[in-house]
C-alpha cells in the first residue's frame, strides 16, 4: 500500500467510518498453525469441538492491577477471554472492527462519538448488556485501584448519553486521536460485581469463556460460555498454568504438559519451533520495544553528554540478533516501521561508535558507578550483561540489580529507578499519540525518567488533541517528539521485538490482539490434543 493511500485511509477514519487508520508493513508470520476457524469452515471442514487447552504463562493473576494490562500477562489473558471490548483492531493494522459496538460515528469537530451497541449480549450471570454498562465500565477503569495506561484518555470523556439502551454518545473535553485505542483496550465489566472483581472472587463478563476458578500461584480455569453472542467456542475449557520461569515453560511444552506457551526465551522458542516441530506464532501488530531507561535527575546522568555516550556505546545489532534471535530490528525511536510517525533516517542517529562515546565521557569527566535494574522474568538479565559490557568499554561501571516483575513495575510506575533500567515498552503499536500520553516511560505529564520538558509535553498534547492522527499538525507533533527523544535521550531505544507463542501441532485457531493477549474464541484442539 502506498503512503498516499495509507494517509487517505487514516483521514477517512478520523471522519468516523470503519476504515484503516494505519497500515502495517509486516505480515503475520505463523508456521504450521491455522489462525482461525474460518479457514476450516471455508474448506468445508468441521472444527473439532471440546477439549481443555493448557496454556503456560509467566506470572499470576493480580486483581489489584487487573486493568493495568501488561503484554501477555495473566490479567490480559483473562480480560481477552472472559470480557469483551467495544471494538477490536485488526491484527495487522488499526482497522476498527465491531465487537460490542457495531457502528461508530465521530462528530466532525472530533468532540463526540456515537456508538451503536449489540442488543443480543448478556453477561455470564444472564443480565443484558446495555449502554449504561459502557459508562460504568469507563468510570470503573478510572476509579482504581489499578492505574491503567489509557487513564488520561478515559478522563477526557466528559459526558455519557445513555438514554437509548443500545446506543451511547461519548462527549470529549477535546478531540482524542486515540479514542479507539481506549475502546480496543478497556473491557466492559459488570458494575454490580465490581467489588468482587477487585477482590479477585468474581469475574462477570460478556466474553466467550466464563471464569471458573483461580488457584493462586498455580492456575486459572475458564469454561466455555454456551450462550456467547458470537457463538459458543469450540473448546470446552482453558487452563492457564503459572510457570515459575522460562525453563519450566519450555520443559512442560516439550514433555506434553502444555499445549501453548507464551514467554519462552527466544533461543528456546527457536529450538521448539525449528527443531522439535512446535508451531510458531509471531504476534505482528503487538510489537514491543526493548530499551534502556534513564533517570535524568540522577546527578551522574543529568548531563546529556553521558546519555549520548550510552546511546553510542550500545551494540544494538548484537542484542536483537543474539538475544532475540533476529525477531525484530534496531531502532533509535519507538515507532514500528508501519507507523505514520516512523522516519527511517532518524533511526540511524545513534549507532555503535566507541570513539564518540569515549570523547563524550572524557569531556564530561569521570562517571561514578551506575545501577542497572532488570526484571528476572524474561531475557533482560542477558541483555543487561551486554549493556554492562558495552558501558565498560567506555569506562562506565554498571552494577546489575535484579527485581521480580512486581518490583520492576512498581519502580517504573513510580519513577523510582536509581540510575538505569531495562524493560520493554509497548503502545507504539497504537495511534502514535498514545505513547506520549499513556505509556509510563514516555508520558509528557509524568514519566518514569522524571524527564520534564514543556516542548515535549506540548507536542504530546498536540498529537493527542488532533482528531486526524495523520494530519499535518499531527505529523509536525510527531517530529517534535522525535527531536526531544533524540536530543534529550531520557531513554535509549534498542530495538523493536515481536512477541511469540509456541504451540503443539494439534492446536489451531489462535488469535491475538495488539497487547499480545490470546483470543481463544475460535481456538480448537484436534482429537489427539484433547485433554
Amino acid at each position: 500500500m502506498s503512503r498516499r493511500r495509507v494517509l487517505a485511509a487514516c483521514r477517512a477514519f478520523a471522519l468516523a467510518v470503519t476504515v484503516t487508520v494505519l497500515a502495517a508493513g509486516c505480515e503475520s508470520a505463523v508456521s504450521q498453525q491455522d489462525t482461525s476457524t474460518t479457514s476450516k469452515l471455508a474448506a468445508g471442514q468441521p472444527v473439532p469441538q471440546g477439549g481443555n487447552l493448557r496454556v503456560g504463562l509467566l506470572g499470576d493473576l493480580s486483581p489489584k492491577a487487573f486493568l493495568q494490562i501488561g503484554t501477555g500477562s495473566m490479567n490480559g489473558q483473562v480480560v481477552a477471554n472472559v470480557f469483551d471490548t467495544l471494538i477490536r483492531y485488526s491484527r495487522d493494522d488499526l482497522t476498527v472492527r465491531p465487537a460490542l459496538a457495531t457502528t461508530w460515528q465521530l462528530a466532525p469537530d472530533g468532540r463526540s462519538l456515537a456508538l451503536g451497541l449489540r442488543s443480543d449480549v448478556t453477561y455470564h450471570d444472564g443480565r443484558p448488556f446495555v449502554s449504561a454498562d459502557v459508562e460504568n465500565s469507563i468510570k470503573a477503569y478510572l476509579g482504581g485501584p489499578w492505574t491503567p495506561q489509557f487513564k488520561r484518555t478515559a478522563a477526557a470523556i466528559t459526558g455519557f448519553d445513555t438514554r437509548d439502551p443500545h446506543r451511547i454518545v461519548l462527549s470529549f473535553a477535546h478531540p482524542l486521536s486515540n479514542i479507539f485505542d481506549l475502546l480496543d483496550s478497556a473491557p466492559i465489566i459488570d458494575q454490580r460485581t465490581l467489588p468482587e472483581l477487585k477482590a479477585g472472587t468474581e469475574f462477570n463478563g460478556t466474553g466467550p469463556f466464563t471464569f471458573e476458578s483461580w488457584q493462586p500461584s498455580s492456575s486459572v480455569k475458564l469454561v466455555r460460555n454456551e450462550k456467547y453472542w458470537g457463538g459458543a467456542p469450540p473448546l470446552q475449557s482453558v487452563t492457564f498454568t503459572v510457570a515459575s520461569d522460562q525453563q519450566s515453560l519450555y520443559t512442560r511444552l516439550r514433555t506434553g504438559q502444555l499445549d501453548v506457551v507464551s514467554g519462552l526465551n527466544y533461543h528456546d522458542q527457536e529450538l521448539a519451533t525449528g527443531r522439535y516441530g512446535f508451531s510458531e506464532i509471531t504476534c505482528t501488530g503487538a510489537e514491543a520495544q526493548e530499551y534502556v531507561g534513564i533517570n535524568v535527575t540522577n546527578p551522574a546522568l543529568s548531563d546529556v553528554r553521558i546519555r549520548k555516550a550510552i546511546a553510542y556505546a550500545l551494540d544494538r545489532p548484537r542484542i536483537i540478533n543474539d538475544v532475540f534471535r533476529k525477531s525484530g530490528y534496531v531502532v533509535n525511536l519507538p515507532w514500528p516501521k508501519w507507523s505514520p510517525a516512523y522516519v527511517p533516517e532518524a533511526n540511524s542517529t545513534y549507532t555503535r561508535d566507541l570513539d564518540k562515546a569515549r570523547q563524550l565521557v572524557a569531556a564530561h569527566g569521570p562517571v561514578p558507578p551506575l545501577t542497572l535494574d532488570y526484571s528476572t522474568q524474561g531475557v533482560d538479565r542477558v541483555v543487561g550483561e551486554i549493556v554492562q559490557s558495552n558501558l565498560a568499554d567506555i569506562g562506565i561501571t554498571v552494577k546489575l540489580v535484579p527485581n521480580d516483575q512486581t518490583q520492576q513495575s512498581s519502580k517504573l510506575i513510580g519513577g523510582k529507578f536509581e540510575s538505569l533500567w531495562l524493560l520493554q515498552h509497548a503502545f507504539a503499536q497504537f495511534t502514535p499519540s498514545t505513547l506520549a500520553v499513556s505509556a509510563y516511560p514516555f508520558n509528557g505529564a509524568k514519566n518514569s525518567s522524571n524527564y520534564q520538558n514543556p516542548t515535549y509535553a506540548q507536542a504530546a498534547n498536540a498529537a493527542w488533541q488532533t482528531a486526524d492522527p495523520t494530519s499535518p499538525a499531527a505529523l509536525a507533533a510527531y517530529r517534535q517528539l522525535d527531536r526531544s527523544m533524540l536530543d534529550d535521550l531520557f531513554l535509549v531505544e534498542i530495538g523493536v521485538v515481536f512477541p511469540k507463542f509456541a504451540a503443539a501441532p494439534s492446536v489451531g485457531g489462535i488469535d491475538w490482539d495488539r497487547r499480545a493477549q490470546m483470543h481463544l474464541a475460535g481456538t480448537y484442539l484436534s482429537t489427539q490434543g484433547k485433554q
